[in-house]
Parts: C-alpha cells; structure tokens; sequence
C-alpha cells in the first residue's frame, strides 16, 4: 500500500466522483481508477460501489476514510518536524485559489514576496470551488487557500482571515433594455432570457443561488461554464446574462476591452467574501511562512 493510494481512495471519498478525483490529482481517470481497484485487491474488500450514475462508500470504504486520514496526518506531521529541524528553506506549499480573489492585497504579489524570501519552497497551485478546497484544508490535502466563502461556511476546525467582501454585479450585452438602469432586480434580469451560472461548488454559485432564493425566481433556460470571463464575454454578446463580482467585470471591460453593461443588484444582501483559510493546528512551516507574510501584506494595505 502506498500513501498515493491512500490519498486518490480519500479523494473519491470526498467527491463521490471518479472523474473530479482524477483532476484533483492530476492523473487520468483511468489510471485513477485502477489504482483504487489495486487497493481494493490488496486489502480484500471493495470500496465504493460503483454503477453508471453514482459512486458511493462500502462499509469498509467508511472505515477506512478515518484511518487513510491518519495515517497520512502522521506522515505530514513527520514531514513538518523534518522541515522545522532544516527551517523554512524546503518544501511544497500546496495552495488554493479561486478564480475572483478580488481583494485589497494581489495574491501574485504575496506569492512573489513569499517566493524572494524562501527560494527553496515550491509551489503546488490548485484551482478549483471553494467549498472543494475549503474541504481540502480540512482534510490536510492543500495547505492553504483563497476562497469565496465566509467562517460559517467553513468545514469544523479551519481557520479563516477575512480578505474582501464585494458586491455582485448583473452583466447585459450593451444593447439590452436593461442598459442603463441605475438597479436591477433578479426577476427583471432573468425575464425571459438564459442565465449563465459558474461552476457548482464555486463560493460564487452559492452565493448566486441565494439571490434568487432570496428573490424567489428560479433562473429560467439556465447553463453553467467554468471560467467567469468567459461568462462575462457571453452576456456581452447577447447569449444571456450573468452575475459576477464587480471587480471581474471592471477587470473584462479593461483588459479585454468587452464591451458590456454592468448593473448594480438591488439585492444589498448579494456579496462575494473572499477567505484566506489554513488550519493553523497543523501548518507546516511553509505555510506557517505563508500565512504570516499575507497577514504583512494585509497590515500594509489596512485603511
């Protein structure tokens, strides 16, 4: 048995989906999935259950979650022990980080900052939803992240630094009726046209979803797309419409020159908080470094 093993076993645990695992280890779905087949053979008990539409645990798949979940704690532990006795000179550090970490501090710049000090830590970069990575801290799997999501979200036992709380912003092509409006409700938006969702999962989507909830209109002829300028450059086309954070919207219009219509919400409850999260019970000393050099960078950008 091998602690890779143990970690795609835990992966599938945590999404239920072959396919999502395989990204989130960046190793093909098919290779992922005989490697999980071998662990089952080597401890002579099937795992999931699995069938064309859904995948879940086996009695011993639950039993072994907690313990592939220690035994890979104790080796990171003995792993951070190893590079506190060497300092901050080596290691991964595994990072999180969305697609809208629209904040007063630039993560790029952080990561430059922390890459002058400590030349000899790489990184290990990981985009993916928010609630996915926030999950990922919890479980020991990712270090650190930057997510769309507040404290009480949070998986137990995961702390948070608050970074930005921006406002959500409807985009229409230019030439819809709605341009020029000062305010735009959720059921004047949605009327009668496509909705562009982003990924489920995402801090985002949640927080989309609980507008309209809020609104009581369900979106109507809705699809989704993984990237937010992509999002953007089609309800500038006229294709639907969508909601983003106005600092992804004013970052479309001025570097890739879309052509667009951004309408404050009337919905005042409809943010986007963005989350440093780390468990700070077990950091490396990597990210212990990471995490102290975001906290400078904060300081410095304080009112």
């Amino acid at each position: 048995m091998e602690l890779r093993h143990l970690r795609y076993f835990l992966s599938v645990a945590r999404s239920l989906n072959f396919t999502q695992a395989a990204a989130q280890n960046f190793v093909a779905q098919s290779a992922l999935s005989q490697q999980i087949a071998g662990l089952e053979r080597e401890l002579g008990s099937q795992l999931f259950y699995r069938s064309s539409r859904s995948v879940s645990l086996t009695e011993a798949g639950e039993v072994l979650v907690p313990l592939a979940q220690r035994i890979i704690a104790d080796v990171e532990i003995a792993q951070m022990e190893m590079d506190a006795l060497a300092g901050v000179r080596r290691g991964t550090l595994r990072l999180g980080l969305i697609q809208t970490p629209a904040t007063s501090v630039d993560v790029i710049d952080v990561m430059g900052d922390f890459h002058h000090r400590y030349p000899g830590i790489e990184f290990e970069i990981t985009n993916a939803p928010s609630l996915r990575m926030a999950a990922a801290v919890a479980e020991g799997t990712m270090d650190v992240a930057v997510v769309g999501l507040d404290a009480s979200e949070l998986p137990q036992g995961v702390d948070s630094v608050p970074l930005a709380v921006e406002p959500l912003v409807a985009i229409v092509a230019n030439d819809s009726p709605l341009t020029g409006r000062r305010l735009v409700s959720i059921p004047e938006l949605v009327d009668g046209v496509q909705f562009i969702h982003f990924a489920r999962a995402s801090g985002l989507r949640r927080r989309v979803e609980k507008a309209f909830t809020r609104a009581g209109v369900p979106p109507v002829g809705s699809f989704e797309l993984g990237q937010i300028i992509d999002m953007i450059r089609l309800a500038a086309r006229g294709v639907g419409v969508t909601i983003v954070p106005h600092t992804d919207a004013l970052e479309a219009e001025r570097t890739a020159g879309t052509e667009l219509s951004i309408i404050p919400l009337a919905d005042n409850d409809a943010v986007h908080p963005v989350s440093l999260v780390y468990m700070s019970s077990r950091l490396s000393p990597a990210a212990s470094a990471f995490v102290e050099v975001f906290r400078t960078h904060l300081e410095s950008h304080a009112p």
